[in-house]
């Protein structure tokens, strides 16, 4: 009995020791590999490439900064910050210095997207964020007064001559055409097509093309009166023979009847739709 406990417990002793060393290999092939983020501020950019290479991370220049303090040209900030232990491999992603801001910020108000670009680009600046609003909508703070075209600079950050900037990038609020107004389609059917046409003058709609039902084209009828003899063996020449009388459809008046439209009753429709009418 004393030789089974003796067993059971050598086998729990060696499960033990067998679940740390699984721990402590666990955790070495874990942090094993980490390594201390070097401090990249105020370097070269090739100079924290280098650096960066000889600890085993990626370096990555993201974007770009005003400085009074960091040189121009040096790094300014970076992420991870330097001491953070990451793996080898991590990429730090960092930050250039262009010194202190030098360029005046243009003021671009009131002018089209196009020559705003142009004329930021002109200066070294690049264009950041471009948001559209309707001209209908009154503008921002900042922004120009209503009555602004489309495609036309209402707003932009940072404002014209600003100092103390950040970033070398303006952005733009520009204004964009509104919306074509919507209504709902009214029904047509059984008033006159003078009514209807001017209730779509009024409502900002038009006439469409106007037909007229078969049962109404079926009815026009050929003048009665006694057919002309045919005579098959005395043929006649082309220019002594009686012209058949031509029938002339009546047209659509503004007393006809409407019977269908399209667009459809109900449906939704913009300002200028040509709706067109089946009349009898």
């Amino acid at each position: 009995m004393k030789s089974f406990f003796r067993l059971v417990f050598l086998a729990l002793v060696l499960l033990v020791v067998a679940l740390v060393s699984a721990l402590t290999a666990m955790r070495f092939a874990i942090h094993g590999q980490e390594v201390r983020v070097p401090d990249l501020v105020g370097k070269t950019p090739a100079e924290a490439r280098r650096i960066a290479d000889a600890s085993g991370f990626q370096m990555d220049v993201e974007r770009q900064y005003y400085s009074p303090s960091v040189a121009e040209g040096r790094i300014l900030s970076q992420l991870p910050l330097p001491g953070t232990e990451v793996r080898r491999g991590w990429q730090i992603r960092v930050a250039q210095s262009l010194g202190p801001q030098r360029v005046e910020i243009p003021n671009v108000l009131g002018e089209t997207e196009r020559a705003a670009e142009i004329n930021i680009r002109r200066r070294g600046l690049d264009v950041g964020a471009v948001a559209q609003i309707e001209m209908l909508v009154a503008p921002m703070s900042g922004a120009q007064a209503p009555g602004a075209t489309p495609d036309q600079v209402v707003a932009q950050s940072p404002p014209p001559s600003a100092s103390g900037v950040s970033t070398p990038k303006i952005s733009l609020l520009v204004t964009e055409p509104a919306p074509p107004q919507a209504f709902v389609m009214p029904s047509f059917i059984g008033q006159s097509l003078g009514g209807a046409k001017l209730a779509l003058q009024d409502g900002g709609m038009r006439l469409g093309s106007v037909t007229e039902t078969e049962q109404t084209v079926n009815a026009t009828t050929v003048p009665s009166g006694p057919a002309p003899a045919v005579f098959p063996s005395l043929p006649q020449p082309l220019s002594s023979r009686p012209s058949l009388p031509q029938l002339s459809l009546p047209q659509p008046s503004p007393a006809s009847v409407i019977v269908s439209q399209s667009p459809p009753a109900g449906g939704k429709v913009v300002a200028g739709t040509a709706v067109n009418f089946e009349v009898r």
